[in-house]
């Protein structure tokens, strides 16, 4: 049966399970927006290119599969290359499809025309372009086989207008799953016998893939074994916090102490994720350690330093294997005193306290008892936001000091609860959880950005309400960009520039699109909220307004 290659496109994203792509629709692809039109998939209409990138990413990393976007040439693209490159950082699948100008307008300079391979060609795993209609189906398949196998990563389609209107008898493709490396038996005892042997080994977790829960399996042995567990940068939704193994997360404001005892391991075991800049403290941590790779990537092209064995395999296929093996292989003669003071260093950095750093705050240096609070504690409101979300929300982040606190008081007990720009992209916290609260329902989404994180992309709000999606934001509002004010602080001090900021009342705008807005100026103000937020049938946001000179809590407390 001959049909379109734009239709056949959709087909092949149905035979992949795609339930939804994020779309701002354009003129250069009409005619796979047709084949939506009848198909089974969800078109979720975002509000910027930038913004549906963004949900795509959000989907990859909580589903397991890679998240699809669609956008038009020139502009459009231009606005969603930054969710390719946190893509290709994060080591996220993404299937970013670009439509362009019909064949006969290439290299005139035609309206909107660019060059996909020279945008994309350097942040991206494969760029393509379907100039065959009979391989539209064979090349979108291809997309998602290269996105999701190795080191996961963005691909870019390119979908000539022109093309996409003609016929094909071709059939619709079908799929075969990415190769799952299970490891060797003797590379199993090898990693098991560096285990046994060492005195302070260590495992770290991070990257994606552990969405299907496995990564409680992974802690349960790490216990029995007595071997701490530390995640990645905004990958320590891996392991839940309640598993006795768990002791914190490396990089941007975790505890001091958590830093240390990384540093003071005998054997680190990289599960997912690789020996990177942020993980350790800007290349001054972990180096001298015997260390082992279990990745996906056989160039480990991401790893900086000593590598003493490299196991392809997938952090599921690792842990099946070392469940099989048995935790008391990994052992030997080492008690528990190792993992359980690194467990105990980060239940300390992470129990529920005021901040002290809040100017106002009884308590706080050099502030008498009874001043009055300008702002609201921050210590104790993502105390209030950890108790109710009891562990199970999905939390999502894009960058800035706001989030540290979220970081650090609110705990994570199930899998696919963490979606955050890792390569510190803002503008990510809307977006991916109105694609959260799309993917999970009966979960509750939590955005928590600052102001300047928000209203990069606020406006995918409209897109929460369009498509029935209710999840939570709560915007940390200090008048500045805070991370960059706390650099200028360091290096020059007094001299603030270019970083101050006005902002509307933005529980004032959440209620003009209909929804559940709160405007938060006192610590004891925060519960209430919260709980009326929470309750809200819709889409809610909590405002809450904090002094521009409080920065996030001291790495050394606790």
């Amino acid at each position: 049966m001959s049909q379109s290659a734009g239709h056949l496109i959709v087909r092949a994203l149905e035979a992949r399970g795609v339930e939804r792509v994020y779309a701002v629709p354009g003129e250069s692809y009409l005619d796979v927006l047709d084949g939506l039109h009848d198909s089974g998939i969800e078109t979720v209409v975002c509000r910027h290119e930038g913004g549906a990138g963004y949900m795509a990413l959000a989907e990859g990393r909580l589903t397991g599969r890679p998240g699809v976007a669609m956008v038009t040439r020139g502009p459009g693209a231009a606005n969603a290359m930054v969710a390719i490159h946190t893509a290709w950082q994060d080591a996220t699948a993404l299937v970013l499809f670009v439509g362009l100008v019909p064949v006969n307008d290439r290299e005139r300079d035609a309206f909107q025309e660019f060059s996909l391979t020279g945008w994309f060609g350097s942040t991206a795993k494969r760029v393509m372009t379907i100039d065959d209609p009979d391989r539209a189906g064979e090349l979108t398949d291809e997309a998602f086989r290269i996105a999701a196998s190795g080191r996961p990563g963005p691909v870019v389609v390119g979908l000539p207008e022109d093309l996409l209107m003609r016929q094909t008898a071709a059939p619709t493709p079908t799929p075969v799953a990415p190769p799952r490396p299970v490891p060797a038996a003797v590379d199993v005892a090898e990693l098991c016998a560096r285990l046994a042997s060492a005195e302070r080994p260590a495992f770290v977790l991070g990257g994606d893939g552990w969405e299907q829960g496995h990564g409680r399996t992974l802690a349960n042995f790490a216990a029995e074994a007595g071997v701490p567990v530390f995640c990645d940068w905004r990958a320590y939704d891996a392991v839940p916090h309640d598993t006795a193994s768990y002791a914190g997360w490396l990089g941007y404001g975790r505890a001091d102490a958590v830093a240390a005892g990384y540093g003071e391991a005998d054997l680190l075991v990289f599960v997912g994720c690789t020996r990177a800049d942020v993980l350790s403290d800007g290349y001054t941590k972990g180096f001298d350690a015997e260390t082992v790779l279990v990745i996906q990537d056989p160039n480990a092209a991401t790893h900086s330093g000593r590598i003493d064995q490299h196991l392809l395999a997938t952090s599921a296929t690792l842990t099946e294997a070392l469940v099989e093996y048995g935790p008391a292989a990994a052992r030997g003669s080492r008690e528990d005193t190792w993992m359980l003071g690194r467990v105990e260093a980060q239940q300390r950095f992470a129990a529920h306290r005021p901040d002290s750093s809040v100017p106002g705050v009884a308590g706080a240096s050099g502030v008498p008892a009874g001043v009055e609070n300008p702002g609201v504690d921050l210590g104790i409101a993502f105390g209030v936001l950890d108790d109710q979300l009891a562990g199970e929300a999905i939390l999502t982040f894009g960058a800035g000091n706001a989030t540290i606190w979220a970081h650090r008081f609110v705990r994570h007990h199930a899998p696919a609860s963490l979606v955050g720009a890792r390569n510190g992209a803002m503008g990510l916290a809307v977006p991916a959880a109105v694609a959260a609260a799309l993917i999970s329902p009966e979960r509750k989404a939590v955005a928590v950005c600052g102001d300047g994180d928000f209203l990069m992309n606020g406006q995918e709000l409209a897109t929460a309400f369009a498509h029935g999606a209710a999840p939570l934001v709560i915007v940390v509002d200090n008048g500045i960009y805070g991370t960059i004010v706390q650099h200028q602080e360091r290096h020059y001090p007094g001299r603030p520039s270019g970083t101050k900021m006005v902002n509307p009342n933005f529980a004032d705008w959440m209620r003009s699109f209909g929804g559940h807005g709160e405007h938060v100026v006192n610590t004891e103000d925060f519960a209430p909220a919260l709980e009326r937020a929470l309750q809200a049938d819709g889409p809610a946001l909590i405002h809450v307004v904090i002094d521009s000179s409080v920065m996030p809590p001291a790495s050394n407390e606790g």
